[in-house]
């Protein structure tokens, strides 16, 4: 199946009601081509490329480095880089190596797992700011929480769509082996 037609099936879903359990079998069922695809560049190589990173991918860090050199109080605030970037980095490294994984099952197991403490480490970096943020921007606690719970949820969902392996894109799961290709 093309990426096309897996990305418009994906936003179709997106968009119906279906649980969570029910997403991940789907998931799997359409990566499971592209991790055996992977896997077997990975047997290729044995090793991967040295390990990169970009800090948190879709130019997350980049436009908060951006908006932190613009505004002082919110860089004051914030720091230079989000501060939720040391969770991105660890995803970073999980998504370059695939998982360390060696099959095809479980690599996709080993990716679920990666994009699954993402988001729990925002949740936890936004629990640990909320007393702090609160009192500076005269909110409560559970209202910082909130919000680090849907930037936690919104990246879920966009490494879980776009970070697939074989996809051609540099923030692809097994990023630090050369591109591979599947019949997806």
């Amino acid at each position: 199946m093309s990426h096309l037609k897996v990305g418009l099936f994906s936003v179709v879903l997106l968009s119906s009601p279906v649980s969570a359990q029910d997403w991940d079998q789907l998931g799997r069922g359409l990566e499971l081509k592209a991790h055996a695809a992977l896997m077997r560049q990975v047997a290729l190589a044995k090793t991967p490329a040295p390990f990169t990173t970009d800090g948190c991918s879709g130019g997350l860090s980049a436009a908060w480095h951006s908006v932190a050199a613009y505004w002082p109080r919110f860089a004051n605030d914030h720091k230079e880089q989000p501060p939720f970037e040391p969770c991105c980095v660890s995803h970073d490294r999980a998504y370059h190596e695939a998982g360390s994984t060696r099959g095809a099952s479980e690599s996709y197991d080993a990716r679920l797992a990666a994009d699954r403490e993402l988001q729990a480490c925002v949740i936890a970096t936004g629990e640990s700011r909320s007393a702090e943020l609160a009192i500076r921007y005269g909110v409560a606690e559970e209202q910082v929480k909130e919000a680090y719970a849907l930037l936690a949820g919104s990246m879920y969902y966009s490494v879980r769509f776009g970070g697939g392996p074989c996809s051609g894109l540099g923030w692809r799961w097994g990023y630090g082996f050369d591109q591979c290709w599947s019949d997806n």
